[in-house]
């Protein structure tokens, strides 16, 4: 045999640690595995044990390979590899995205509406050649079309470095920005952009105005926050004349105004913040758009006389039926997005006729929907897009004027694909409180009861886990599974009371939604305890943390990706990037004794006890910014030292990458197959 292949799971030292808080002494053993020079990771020690984790994980999947490129071909023949989106007009040319044949990344083309020879403005696949990781963030073309904006992250960092493309020579400024996490903002005549630095915090407390031609450390500094727990960006409003720049965090914010013309202006204040308050703004004509929650939690749309701009007069009142998401402002026309029932809503409304409401209509009773691209003030055709979890994602054309839906393009599956085969349906399940939780479910037609089940969940700060289609997902459903998505509360599916009753003191409710879910669904046939496999990501990941502690005999196998499962510690830091923003979701258990003993009452990494846990797969990102990838590693261990089973437990780290694994679109097709094969195989079902 191979000396090198590992015979037995590592064995991380443990070091003692300890941190007293409210007279509460709470001890860490694996706490050494924080470098201390993070965010460089230089300690041999660590880097080591990642390594030993990652040497486990091959081993104990090598056997597994087959089933590894067996379910990504798969995958991959329901890709049409050679792809382009429907063209989308802003100003004098048609935009688009095309992939090539065995491409990992996109390119970005454009032609002139008046015609003329197809033109390339940005090659990712030659961006990223050589390159373990790469990912796009903005990406902005000047008012003039002369200019490209945009920025890249080649190691997962999340920190961008901006570059400006001259479109005519194909050659770059030497206008170069690093370390930003923002969009890029074309200040009027395109002699500037509008921008954010992330901080040594990887936060974003600024916004920054650079004027092409002009050294890196003269740019101008528009607007500055002060509160830690507050992120800024920048936009434009609807006609373009205004720059908004807005600060926030999950339940407070604040907008200013600027001209875009005159960005270095004294910005103009549109309301105080109030705590507890969200709002954002546009600006038509003269007067401020306001979508807020001051006045209902499921927010209003007022509008405000511009010299006045904190003065709001309700235009759409806040009900507790319609959720508001947002608006959007056209010459003729406004839209309205929303949910209706936990289901997407758009609606076109018109500014000389406030009676006068024309919902878009879909066909199937579970569904996604939403407006696209749509960049121009006087757009009469809408983009939009749709989808449900047996129906591939659909972009259409709305006339406003006719009211007629036209499909331009419907997502392809090469290897073929009968919806017939399928059914979906969108259940209730009652929580243990006694509150219906809305769960949305596929599965083949022939498929026999009680199977094997995948159940999803996310259930965080206010976002909604839409029933979309997926291509992955079809590999677990063609082996017989039923695959659900339990929309439970702290998303915002059912509105923004919703998302409350699943934060700060109501947080465990999240956790028990999905066990009431899982077993909800055991009474109903569909599934039996134990032949459920379940996955989340992030905060969901600290939600499968959760749920393995709580009730460890329902699950087959359990996938945590990025898993943030050491709440307790990380509230503790003020230091790392995103804990003061976070406060506001979790609790500041550095201030508040009470909201320390609740985090760490469920915190998942302080709750491992002496017990059986089913099979778990868990990822992690060495430069993951968001979860740390200390938090899976330390969660690891401690499993590792504490149950009572021997069941698998596996660890990989991503070495060259961060929050969401590998960036291209096979390299993390392959980490979707490589989680298919390890649910297979622990739930024994045939690969």
């Amino acid at each position: 045999m191979n000396d090198t292949i590992p015979l037995a799971p590592p064995v991380a030292a443990k070091k003692p640690s300890a941190v007293t808080h409210h007279g509460i002494t709470v001890s860490d053993d694996y706490a050494w595995l924080r470098d201390a020079g993070y965010p460089k990771v230089e300690d041999a020690e660590v880097l080591a044990h990642l390594a030993a984790e990652n040497a486990w994980f091959e081993a104990r999947m090598k056997p597994h390979e087959e089933t590894v490129e067996a379910l990504f071909k798969e995958m991959r023949a329901r890709i049409k590899e050679a792809d382009k989106s429907v063209p989308q007009k802003d100003g004098d040319w048609l935009y688009w995205i095309e992939f090539e044949e065995g491409a990992e990344y996109k390119k970005w083309w454009r032609k002139p509406v008046a015609g003329g020879d197809d033109e390339l403005i940005l090659d990712e696949v030659a961006l990223a050649e050589g390159k373990d990781y790469f990912r796009l963030g903005a990406l902005s073309v000047s008012n003039d079309g002369k200019l490209l904006a945009y920025s890249v992250d080649d190691n997962g960092s999340e920190r961008f470095t901006a570059k400006i493309k001259d479109l005519a020579t194909g050659e770059h400024l030497a206008d170069e920005i690093p370390g930003t996490l923002s969009s890029l903002v074309w200040v009027a005549g395109d002699t500037g952009l509008v921008y954010s630095l992330a901080n040594e915090n990887w936060r974003t407390d600024n916004v920054r105005l650079h004027w092409l031609g002009k050294p890196i450390d003269t740019d101008i500094e528009l607007y500055h926050e002060d509160d830690e727990g507050f992120r800024v960006g920048a936009s434009l409003s609807a006609q373009e004349d205004w720059i908004v720049m807005a600060a926030g965090d999950h339940e407070t914010s604040e907008c200013w105004l600027v001209p875009a013309a005159d960005p270095t202006a004294k910005p103009r204040l549109v309301k105080a913040r109030q705590k507890g308050v969200e709002y954002d703004v546009d600006v038509r004509d003269g007067t401020v758009w306001v979508h807020a929650n001051d006045t209902h939690e499921n927010f209003r749309v007022a509008t405000a006389p511009f010299d006045t701009p904190d003065k709001w007069e309700t235009l759409i009142e806040g009900t507790d039926q319609l959720y508001l998401t947002g608006f959007e402002l056209f010459r003729d026309f406004y839209v309205i997005e929303g949910r209706l029932g936990g289901l997407d809503r758009i609606e076109i409304r018109y500014y000389d006729d406030p009676a006068r409401i024309e919902p878009v209509e879909f066909p199937e009773a579970s569904y996604s929907a939403g407006t696209g691209s749509n960049p121009e003030y006087e757009q009469t055709v809408l983009r939009m897009s749709y989808e449900s979890m047996i129906s591939p994602a659909s972009t259409y054309d709305y006339d406003v004027a006719t009211r007629e839906l036209t499909l331009l393009k419907r997502q392809e599956i090469p290897s073929g694909y009968d919806r017939d085969l399928y059914a979906t349906e969108r259940l209730e399940i009652a929580a243990r409180d006694g509150t219906p939780i809305p769960v949305s479910v596929m599965y083949r037609k022939d498929r026999k009861s009680p199977g094997p089940l995948h159940l999803y969940g996310y259930g965080a700060y206010g976002i909604a886990i839409p029933p979309g289609f997926s291509t992955t997902r079809l590999s677990l459903v063609d082996r017989g599974f039923a695959y659900a998505i339990a929309h439970i509360r702290g998303g915002d599916d059912l509105g923004r009371a919703w998302y409350k009753a699943g934060k700060l003191e109501s947080r465990v409710n999240t956790f028990t939604d999905f066990v009431d879910v899982a077993r909800g669904l055991i009474d109903r046939g569909l599934t039996e305890a134990g032949r459920i496999s379940i996955s989340g990501g992030s905060a969901g990941g600290e939600l499968m943390g959760a749920v393995v502690n709580s009730n460890p005999e329902l699950w087959g196998a359990v996938v945590a990706h990025v898993p943030f499962v050491d709440v307790l510690a990380t509230m503790l830091d003020a230091s790392l990037p995103l804990t003061p923003g976070e406060w506001p979701e979790w609790g500041n258990p550095i201030e508040d004794q009470a909201a320390f003993e609740l985090i760490r009452s469920y915190s998942p990494y302080d709750n491992v006890r002496a017990q059986d846990y089913p099979p778990l797969l868990v990822t992690a990102g060495l430069n993951d910014p968001r979860v740390t990838y200390w938090e899976p590693a330390k969660w690891v261990a401690r499993l590792r030292e504490m149950k009572t089973d021997g069941n698998e437990l596996l660890l990989k780290t991503n070495m060259g990458a961060g929050h969401g694994g590998k960036s291209g679109r096979f390299q993390s097709l392959h980490e979707t197959a490589e989680e298919f094969a390890f649910i297979l195989w622990q739930m024994g079902v045939e690969g």
